[in-house]
């Protein structure tokens, strides 16, 4: 904590607020307005406190390695030359010139996606005086948007769910802690919602046609950049979504019936080559690497670069084989929704997730034993379809390549608002059936 965060934070606290409280009756209605500024505080909360942690808990870590080692330095090149500034925002890496003397005290400098936050938050710091703390007010207020239009892209179709949508996509304790800070995780889940959001709006609603795609276009370049294993998963998903969301809407069951296979088989084809070509600039992310890349970044969070971030666990031996991946996935997706338990918590932290996580599992057991066989009937709804696949792909991805719990709290934050709205979908479906059932 610096002189300048105690000057500045409260100038862009007070600023971030005015312009909520001005936009709020554009982005708003009747019903969901309350909302709005709750959502906001809750992130900028979650932001201050993740520096508080990895200041005084921690003692340091990837969000000082993004701006204190990191913009700070791209700030200073600012103030000596805006040239060399801007050199170093649009650079790839290069070590020539002016820039050497900035960019060699960048860690992340040669790592195109750590890189990628550190040109977010150096142009954030031109606003607020390199302050880390008004910094991160600013990555909460991104986090916040995206997750504004991930729970209006639900609310337009539910809006008589808004009270459990509105928790699902705000006031999960691990989401709106882990996705406010200067992190990854922020910029992923900002962009996450918005590329949701932007690919409904566009291809559903067909509304606004440019700026949703230049939304879209925007949200998938941040996932390519930062994290594209995400990219992977929502793009096929979405997909498949849009597909049957289009199918549903015919009326004609005959027609239906005939078209399904069409679309289908339309749509899987479309993600597939979706995923081939998302990947085939990152050879690690190739199909043929999946596997192997896995199992290394699964042995590194687990015994190296994340050995400090909490306990660590052990699904069982990969091997880099897609086999040894796909008979951990049933462990994997467990450890992702429901894990760790109360007796695997270790600290605070964990102790925190261990809570969050044994919630989810009551929720899930209370949903199946409440619908039993009709669960399954609530599948043929595209959007619950749709939260579902891409959930526990997700959940299955990162749990069989993560290995440390305290690692896992961060990169599951994606998925656990999406798969809550399942939930909530289902349970919806399920009423519905019990009511229509009744009249029968």
């Amino acid at each position: 904590m610096e002189l300048r965060d105690l000057i500045v934070t409260p100038i862009i606290i007070f600023l971030v607020y005015a312009g909520a409280y001005w936009i709020r009756p554009y982005v708003t209605d009747a019903i969901n307005r309350k909302y709005f500024i709750p959502a906001l505080t809750v992130r900028i909360i979650g932001a201050l406190a993740v520096g508080f942690l990895y200041q005084f808990y921690y003692d340091g870590g990837d969000t000082f390695n993004f701006h204190t080692h990191g913009s700070r330095h791209v700030w200073e090149a600012f103030m000596d030359s805006p040239l060399t500034g801007f050199k170093l925002i649009f650079s790839s890496g290069q070590y020539d010139g002016d820039v050497f003397k900035y960019a060699s005290q960048i860690p992340f400098y040669r790592d195109p996606s750590s890189y990628t936050i550190i040109k977010i938050s150096s142009i954030f710091d031109l606003i607020t005086f390199s302050s880390y703390s008004a910094t991160a007010v600013l990555f909460a207020t991104l986090s916040f948007i995206g997750l504004w239009l991930l729970f209006k892209t639900f609310y337009v179709q539910y809006p008589e769910l808004n009270k459990f949508l509105a928790i699902a996509c705000f006031f999960i304790p691990s989401v709106f802690f882990w996705g406010s800070g200067l992190l990854k995780d922020t910029i992923t889940l900002s962009a996450l919602g918005l590329m949701v959001y932007s690919s409904y709006y566009l291809f559903v609603l067909r509304v606004n046609k440019v700026i949703t795609f230049i939304c879209l276009s925007g949200s998938i370049y941040i996932l390519y950049a930062v994290k594209i294993y995400i990219l992977l998963i929502l793009l096929p998903s979405l997909i498949i979504w849009i597909f049957l969301l289009k199918l549903s809407y015919i009326r004609s069951v005959a027609t239906k019936i005939t078209l399904a296979p069409i679309v289908m088989l339309f749509a899987v084809l479309l993600a597939g080559l979706s995923l081939v070509k998302a990947s085939e600039d990152n050879p690690k992310y190739s199909l043929g690497k999946l596997a192997e890349t896995a199992k290394v970044t699964a042995y590194d969070i687990r015994f190296w670069s994340g050995r400090d971030a909490g306990s660590g666990y052990s699904l069982g031996e990969l091997d880099g084989s897609f086999a040894s991946v796909l008979k951990l996935g049933p462990s994997a997706i467990n450890v992702t929704l429901f894990r760790p338990y109360f007796w695997e918590a270790k600290n605070p932290l964990m102790l925190i997730s261990s809570i969050e996580s044994f919630f989810l599992l009551v929720l899930v057991v209370a949903t199946l034993i409440n619908g039993r066989l009709r669960v399954f009937r609530t599948l043929t709804d595209p959007t619950i379809l749709f939260c579902l696949l891409f959930s526990i792909v997700f959940a299955f991805a990162v749990g069989d390549s993560t290995f440390n719990f305290g690692t896992l709290s961060r990169y599951k934050i994606p998925m656990l608002p999406i798969f809550v709205i399942a939930l909530i979908l289902i349970n919806y479906k399920l009423k519905n059936f019990k009511k229509l059932s009744s009249l029968d």
